[in-house]
């Protein structure tokens, strides 16, 4: 009964991250999204990962913690990919305010 009840847990609060993942990669800004809480969420799973296998209670809870420490991995590399649009777009805005080209603009020719 205990890992039927940890599963519900994974899984309820796992369902979360697939909707995260799809706004941010929509957003295309890091602005709302936080560097601290995934790494500490992945932190956490990989905890949560490892005890299960320290303790040789390898079962299909093991399956939820994976593909939620995947999922929440896949978040953590939008939010790199989203962190460089954020770096061009303010290299866009300085260019423009100075007058000149951005390094992408140039790279582009």
């Amino acid at each position: 009964m205990a890992e039927i009840l940890e599963s519900v847990m994974l899984i309820c609060f796992g369902l979360s991250w697939p909707i995260s993942v799809a706004k941010n990669i929509k957003a295309h800004s890091a602005k709302n999204m936080s560097f601290r809480f995934n790494l500490l969420i992945i932190v956490g799973y990989i905890a949560g990962i490892t005890a299960k296998l320290w303790t040789h209670s390898v079962n299909y809870v093991l399956a939820v913690y994976v593909l939620n420490l995947l999922i929440v991995s896949v978040n953590m590399a939008v939010y790199f990919i989203n962190k460089q649009y954020d770096w061009n777009l303010v290299e866009r805005k300085a260019a423009k305010a100075i007058g000149t080209k951005s390094v992408a603009q140039r790279e582009a020719v």
